[in-house]
């Protein structure tokens, strides 16, 4: 496909921007990483994450809003999983830029 035959529209690549935006902070990135094999509450992510649970609190509102994460209420706790754990090759592929990037 040749450069400008693409058929997203400029508010497809607005909604992509808007979950990389999401990623763009090493909290949230931790927390999706903590996420990958279980659901956590957002007092176990704190305790795992060694961070505030209000920042822990503030950066799973980011990532519930992108549609990274979803909850669900279990008496007085609310637990955390990821939506969409395809999510996770953005890890991987991460880190083979850093390994091109560091040569």
């Amino acid at each position: 496909m040749k450069c400008g035959h693409n058929k997203k529209t400029r508010e497809d690549y607005k909604q992509q921007a808007r979950v990389h935006k999401a990623l763009a902070n090493e909290g949230r990135l931790m927390i999706v990483d903590c996420l990958r094999d279980c659901e956590c509450s957002v007092g176990e992510l704190t305790r795992a994450l060694g961070l505030d649970q209000s920042t822990v609190s503030k950066h799973l509102a980011v990532l519930l809003g992108a549609g990274i994460v979803e909850n669900r209420k279990a008496g007085a706790s609310i637990f955390y999983r990821l939506l969409t754990p395809c999510v996770l090759d953005v890890f991987a592929c991460t880190s083979q830029v850093l390994k091109f990037w560091k040569r």
